[in-house]
């Protein structure tokens, strides 16, 4: 396996190279990434969880307070593969928990992870179960367990492909805890013995927080559209969110808004575009910018400090209309989404998979997103069942579903409350893997 990985690391070093210098990516972590970890509390005993990037980081998020609450002799760590996963750990957990790169899957390098980190349990989230990692854990007795799992249509296939070597790898795993009856069925197709897979639901329903009140939203709309009397008017309760948007998807939406802008009704149409990936952030201002509209930043605006009595930098505007929002900030979706009348929920119209649908439809918002979320099936699948959001097929259909959320708000809300009521009713994966992560832990 050593070996595969040399020579896939050979392969792929000029595009890590390449990624360092344009993207700024890879730069730090490196250290942990070769297995030199250190714990805040070696004396005690410890329960590892390891969560890819962001999604799976969030995901995470219910378990971790809940364990930390029933296991308190036990010390957490957490570990992430991706630099924006890193930063949404450290914010989220930083203060109470470790947080580390994950070592690379070379044998002796994870060796070193497990001498130093010396866990009692392994958390892996949805899907990250790497060969040299489970071998070496089944080999000292360390349980594994896949939690929140799911596998792709993707990665089902792949690991047909490979079903030998998947089989081998997944027999070592002491428990999958899958989100769906489908997804069970996918890891028992791979090998998986059928008797170390449950289903307990999706994690993310239970993260997926259920209210009309989302700190900071409040001086999010004052920075935006000015004190709370200039918010009075319509400029404030119309605004469009495209959230987690992709490589190509954000011309789509603008043409979407400028064919919106023309029709003199929705001239009180605000749009802001929320990129996913932070180094796409200035890619995206320039688009905007070509598209013909005028670009307001949010991490310029963030910082300047609002004066008594003056309207917003949007607001002074001749025409607001002509303003589109660039959301280039990092945790600050959430409050964007709870001030949208619609939202859009973006790597969606493009094939990129899609992205997290749950927090919009929680907060009780029209929710709208293309057909490429092959990514995110079974929320998909239970939004739709339940009439809770909205699946376009391309631009022209966006554009139509669009005027209809905003000149038929009785069905808009009707998607909302509906969607809102699909989140509520699939909730409690959380207790359920609890309670079967308990059975490996001693008091």
């Amino acid at each position: 396996m050593d070996f595969i990985y040399l020579f896939a690391a050979t392969a792929y070093s000029p595009m890590v190279i390449y990624r360092t210098i344009r993207h700024k990516r890879y730069r730090t972590g490196w250290a942990q990434r070769f297995g030199k970890i250190t714990r805040n509390n070696p004396e005690k005993r410890c329960i590892w969880l390891h969560a890819v990037s962001v999604g799976e980081i969030n995901a995470a998020k219910t378990i971790i307070d809940e364990m930390q609450k029933k296991f308190g002799n036990y010390e957490i760590v957490i570990s992430t593969t991706t630099d924006t996963g890193f930063a949404r750990a450290s914010n989220i957990f930083g203060e109470n928990f470790k947080v580390f790169y994950f070592p690379l899957d070379f044998s002796w390098i994870i060796r070193r992870a497990f001498r130093r980190i010396n866990p009692s349990l392994c958390l892996l989230m949805e899907l990250e179960v790497w060969p040299n990692f489970v071998n070496i854990a089944h080999k000292i007795n360390v349980p594994v367990i896949v939690v929140n799992g799911r596998i792709s249509d993707k990665s089902l296939s792949r690991y047909k492909i490979i079903k030998p070597v998947a089989s081998k790898i997944f027999s070592k795993v002491s428990l999958i805890l899958a989100q769906t009856d489908e997804y069970a069925q996918r890891f028992k197709q791979i090998g998986c013995p059928n008797e170390r897979v449950i289903v307990t639901g999706s994690l993310k329903y239970d993260t997926a927080q259920i209210t009309d009140n989302v700190d900071g939203a409040d001086a999010l709309a004052e920075q935006l559209f000015g004190k709370i009397a200039n918010r009075k008017s319509q400029v404030a309760n119309r605004l469009w969110v495209a959230g987690a948007t992709g490589n190509d998807e954000e011309k789509i939406l603008l043409e979407v808004f400028h064919n919106l802008r023309q029709a003199g009704r929705f001239s009180n149409l605000c749009l802001a575009i929320v990129p996913r990936k932070p180094e796409r952030f200035d890619e995206v201002a320039q688009l905007i910018e070509q598209s013909g509209f005028n670009v307001i930043r949010y991490s310029k605006l963030k910082t300047l400090a609002p004066v008594a009595g003056e309207k917003s930098q949007i607001a002074n505007r001749k025409s607001q209309i002509d303003t589109v929002i660039l959301g280039d900030t990092m945790g600050d979706l959430r409050k964007f989404y709870s001030l949208a009348t619609v939202i859009f929920v973006g790597r969606s119209l493009v094939p990129m998979g899609g992205s997290d649908m749950m927090e919009a439809a929680a907060l009780g918002k029209c929710t709208i997103f293309g057909p490429h979320a092959f990514n995110f099936k079974q929320t998909v699948d239970a939004l739709i069942k339940d009439n809770g959001a909205i699946m376009v097929k391309d631009k022209d259909d966006l554009l139509a579903t669009m005027q209809r959320c905003l000149t038929e708000p009785d069905y808009a809300n009707k998607i909302a409350l509906n969607g809102r009521e699909t989140i509520r009713k699939n909730q409690g994966a959380t207790t359920k893997t609890i309670e079967q992560i308990s059975k490996f832990l001693d008091g």
